[in-house]
């Protein structure tokens, strides 16, 4: 049986050609996207002021899924995370993040998403929870924008500021994230300008190339995590196809064709990429292509090595770059407490799910 589209999979356009076969005037048309993105109904038969026939008909051609939030994490002024069960079973996470006083004053209204792309990671980064229990599946754009539609609903306000940093690499699931852009930014859909949306990656350089070449003015930031390949290949699998030379040229291209500024993410492992001589190197990396250096202190990971530096190490760390003209910051995430690192709320689902399944056998 061939799968129904899904109401939340079709930008404008293409609900606009699909449903002109069925031979209804253009309103309605309208009237079930206002009931999809500005009413946000989680069932065709909440769309009450659309004929019962024409109700039926659309249940007969697409489906509207909705995601189950399965736990929550945190407090309302505070990180909080969701695990969120897909409609096969699957788990994925997203994060919601308020404003830090520190950075956006008392009376900031931001309030930022981290939305995951995939369920699971094949990229298998060495710091991740989400790659330890593989590559699973991309997720739709439906299931993409879904995050932000029920992060928005347990928050009680509006998501301003989207970060694809969660669960997968986000560009080798390009179709549905450009799909779940277009739907984030029209004004038919979400609605959020395209200037408040942030792409992590690992390093897919094909795929950074064509993201560049897209009209929109998206940010770019990169999970680098070492600054020449001997340190960035111990801890980023995907080096080992696109070295560091090459990913840097690629973001050269970027800038080329963009005006944000890019970000390079670095976790501090101790031991591993820590060494003052990478922050030498990484302030000359970063000062060729003007970006911004965002760095983190490793977030514990049950079953893997690592640990994270002390904070007068990661301090020294920052200020050879910020010495050295880069703009830097030291991030003491939020969140520690709760499981923050991505993947981890749904690792502990997914084994718990697994020594029940045990059990019973």
């Amino acid at each position: 049986m061939v799968a129904k589209p899904d109401l939340r999979s079709l930008t404008a356009d293409e609900f606009a050609e699909s449903f002109q076969d069925l031979g209804q005037p253009a309103y309605r048309r309208d009237q079930i996207l206002d009931w999809l993105w500005k009413k946000r109904v989680r069932s065709i038969d909440e769309m009450s002021n659309l004929p019962a026939e024409l109700r039926q008909t659309l249940k007969e051609r697409y489906e509207l899924t909705v995601p189950e939030v399965a736990r929550a994490q945190g407090s309302k002024d505070t990180t909080r995370k969701l695990l969120l069960k897909l409609k096969d079973g699957r788990y994925v996470e997203c994060v919601l993040i308020p404003a830090s006083p520190a950075l956006y004053g008392e009376q900031s209204d931001r309030l930022t998403l981290c939305v995951s792309s995939q369920v699971g990671c094949a990229f298998g980064c060495k710091f991740c929870a989400s790659g330890l229990m593989g590559f699973t599946r991309n997720l739709t754009a439906g299931e993409i924008t879904s995050q932000i539609l029920l992060a928005e609903e347990l928050a009680g306000t509006r998501v301003n500021n989207l970060v694809f940093m969660g669960m997968g690499e986000p560009l080798a699931n390009l179709p549905n994230l450009l799909k779940a852009i277009e739907l984030i930014t029209s004004p038919q859909g979400l609605h959020i300008g395209a200037r408040h949306l942030t792409i992590s990656t690992s390093g897919v350089v094909p795929q950074i190339k064509k993201l560049a070449d897209n009209p929109r003015q998206i940010r770019l930031a990169i999970s680098l995590h070492g600054a020449t390949d001997e340190v960035r290949s111990q801890i980023m699998p995907v080096n080992e196809r696109w070295g560091v030379e090459a990913l840097f040229e690629a973001l050269r291209y970027w800038n080329s064709q963009k005006k944000q500024h890019l970000t390079l993410e670095y976790i501090l492992i101790a031991g591993v990429n820590d060494d003052l001589e990478q922050a030498r190197i990484l302030a000359k990396r970063a000062r060729g292509i003007r970006a911004k250096v965002n760095l983190i202190p490793y977030n514990t990971v049950e079953g893997l090595p690592w640990v994270r530096p002390s904070e007068d190490h990661c301090r020294a760390f920052r200020d050879i770059l910020k010495n050295s003209g880069v703009q830097a910051t030291l991030r003491l995430e939020k969140g520690h407490d709760i499981d923050a690192a991505c993947g981890q709320l749904r690792l502990r689902e997914e084994n718990a799910k697994m020594g029940s399944t045990i059990e019973k056998g």
